[in-house]
């Protein structure tokens, strides 16, 4: 009698909320348009999608700083970007933190290092987003707007700072930002730990070698970046990631529960190693 009352007071305050933060028709369709690997998906993947975005906006709060205004458009965008990689293994990845912060451009954030010696250096960083354990998730929308697009296409690699930050998000949930998210048994760990230090150390080798990659060469700085650009590749171009670095795909696919390249409106690539 309890867990059906229970059961049917989730029920009526998941359709409330559905209801309160639903998604127009227009401003959906607005959303496909303007990002195009979200478009590609099936229907059945676009309709729970809208779902999970409007529930990522009733649980979330956004603040904009120094005057930029957080519009539907600009919520949406990020809530549907930000939505796409929990979409089958769910919103609760995203229970730690609350806040997301938006700036109109990038950031120039004060850093400091210590050297082996001691000695500390300063110096600045610009950033076009940062995820941060327990929140708030920053933003510059210069970097997530749909021009943010235009601007990098033609180049080889993947650029998605919505997809990159949230990657770090689920990376975190642990406590560690190590590249490693939260894995069910030892088995599934070790796997993976075999798997990305491989995938890792071949990345890097063409990194230094001046090779052009799918995933951003920003990936050889740590595993915990390659883990995040990888899923922006991931998300972004699958097919092309898929051709690539076959091994890392399936990875990550396994783990996200979803086959971009496959869900995805197109033909597939044949694979190269």
């Amino acid at each position: 009698m309890i867990r059906h009352l229970i059961q049917r007071w989730r029920q009526h305050r998941e359709q409330r909320l559905l209801s309160q933060f639903a998604i127009p028709d227009v401003l959906w369709a607005l959303t496909l348009a303007r990002y195009p690997f979200l478009a590609r998906r099936h229907a059945a993947d676009l309709a729970e999608l809208r779902r999970l975005c409007s529930f990522f906006l009733a649980t979330k709060e956004f603040h904009g700083v120094n005057g930029f205004e957080v519009t539907d458009e600009v919520a949406v965008a990020v809530a549907a970007q930000a939505c796409l990689p929990i979409l089958k293994i769910g919103l609760d990845w995203y229970d730690g933190f609350v806040g997301i912060v938006m700036h109109e451009g990038e950031v120039i954030a004060p850093r400091e290092t210590m050297d082996d010696d001691g000695v500390v250096h300063a110096y600045d960083e610009t950033l076009a987003g940062e995820a941060m354990e327990g929140g708030p998730l920053m933003l510059a929308w210069s970097e997530v707007a749909p021009e943010a697009l235009d601007r990098v296409e033609g180049f080889d690699s993947v650029y998605n700072v919505v997809i990159h930050e949230f990657a770090h998000v689920i990376d975190m949930r642990d406590g560690l930002a190590n590249g490693t998210p939260t894995l069910d048994t030892a088995q599934a760990r070790d796997q993976w730990a075999a798997t990305m230090e491989s995938e890792w150390q071949w990345f890097c080798a063409q990194v230094d070698a001046g090779a052009n990659t799918v995933i951003d060469p920003y990936g050889a700085e740590a595993p915990e970046e390659f883990f995040a650009v990888a899923v922006e590749a991931f998300f972004v171009a699958p097919n092309e990631l898929r051709h690539e670095q076959p091994r890392l795909y399936r990875l990550l696919a396994e783990f996200f529960r979803q086959d971009p390249a496959l869900d995805a409106c197109g033909e597939l690539r044949p694979q190269n190693h």
